[in-house]
């Protein structure tokens, strides 16, 4: 299998969610938003996408679709991931794609520091620290 993006290099059945036509589709964009060529999505790239330059949750998402912890998103990875907000996912699947999330250390368990950490990210300043302290110890 290719690490450089070539859809043809990994079967429709490597992600049950898609078909041929939508694993071509995404190799097409993945392509697209591999910059430098490299065959994997660096942070800046996923970056490039307008609609993603401003969530604050995408560094933890690109962390979560990032299984091999190389600091990039590969084709298959990309695949992977982009399969959890498919309409075709199953319940169980988005709901640990949205656990992993907020599991920062991937112990299986959200402490009230990862929860802090993450409300942090979505909330930026817009809270103090105390306020979302607050807001953990509530949980």
């Amino acid at each position: 299998m290719s690490t450089m993006g070539n859809e043809a290099s990994y079967p429709a059945e490597m992600c049950s969610h898609f078909d041929n036509d939508e694993i071509k589709r995404l190799g097409r964009r993945f392509k697209k938003l591999d910059l430098d060529k490299s065959g994997s999505l660096s942070v800046e790239e996923f970056m490039s996408l307008p609609e993603l330059r401003h969530n604050p949750l995408v560094r933890r998402v690109i962390d979560v679709f990032d299984t091999d912890g190389d600091g990039e998103v590969d084709f298959k990875e990309f695949i992977l991931g982009t399969s959890q907000f498919s309409v075709k996912g199953d319940e169980e699947q988005k709901l640990r794609f949205a656990f992993s999330i907020y599991d920062m250390d991937k112990d299986g368990y959200i402490s009230n520091g990862e929860l802090f950490q993450v409300l942090k990210m979505m909330v930026g300043n817009n809270l103090t620290d105390w306020q979302l302290q607050q807001l953990v110890l509530i949980v």
